[in-house]
């Protein structure tokens, strides 16, 4: 019996991640990511969720420093695999955790009170239901007592900066997702408040000024995905 290589997602899906690489990518490689998240791989892939644990912990914390994550680096070290695969995901989440260490003391984020995420947020615009990837929240309150708030991911790919046009896209969507799914009468979403953070680089990137004009053209571009979503054929040699 053939082993299934994918599984199929039926319904319109993708992750704020995928949709800014999305927004950033030439005609070709649009359709390689919808294919990507309609088409979703079996096999077994190395994530980076601890390495995001700890460095959220840091920040919500306010102990976030070289030495800190260091620290957890090591303590990730330490855990036992089960098998080489596992081991796998705790060495590169330790890699991940040694290289951001380098910049830890240094990163530009802005003053404001960081809270923990709540449980995976989700929106959906035109049919296309989008995962947020909110990793941690915050909130500030302004002189008049008004409470402005933000949202802040995480994104590393080891080796290769995040492409600052991406990063606009995926900031930008941060703050239009908080704008459509807040209270405009309680709180107020907050363009520096709206990060990404380049674990590569150390880079912080808040949601730039058009960031309205962007989110908007990201609801457009999902009318299309939402459209293009039964027609995208799957990878070549994919079994279901």
């Amino acid at each position: 019996m053939t082993k299934k290589t994918h599984r199929e997602v039926k319904e319109p899906r993708i992750s704020g991640r995928y949709l800014a690489d999305y927004m950033g990518a030439s005609e070709q490689a649009r359709r390689t990511i919808i294919r990507a998240c309609k088409f979703r791989p079996i096999a077994r892939i190395i994530q980076h969720e601890k390495a995001r644990q700890a460095i959220v912990r840091g920040i919500v914390s306010g102990r976030l420093s070289c030495e800190y994550i260091a620290g957890r680096a090591d303590r990730i070290r330490e855990l036992i695999a089960d098998d080489d695969f596992d081991q796998s995901v705790l060495d590169n989440n330790a890699d991940y955790l040694d290289h951001f260490s380098k910049f830890a003391d240094d990163l530009d984020l802005p003053d404001v009170e960081f809270q923990n995420a709540s449980p995976p947020s989700r929106i959906t615009v035109n049919g296309v239901t989008i995962t947020s990837d909110i990793v941690f929240r915050s909130q500030r309150l302004t002189r008049t007592n008004k409470v402005r708030i933000g949202a802040g991911t995480l994104r590393y790919a080891k080796g290769k900066p995040l492409n600052e046009e991406v990063a606009n896209w995926q900031a930008a969507f941060l703050f239009g997702f908080l704008r459509n799914t807040t209270d405009p009468e309680e709180v107020e979403p907050e363009n520096k408040q709206c990060i990404v953070i380049d674990a590569q680089t150390g880079v912080v990137h808040s949601a730039p000024t058009n960031a309205v004009s962007r989110y908007n053209n990201m609801e457009a571009a999902c009318a299309t995905i939402a459209e293009r979503w039964a027609n995208i054929a799957p990878p070549p040699n994919a079994v279901f």
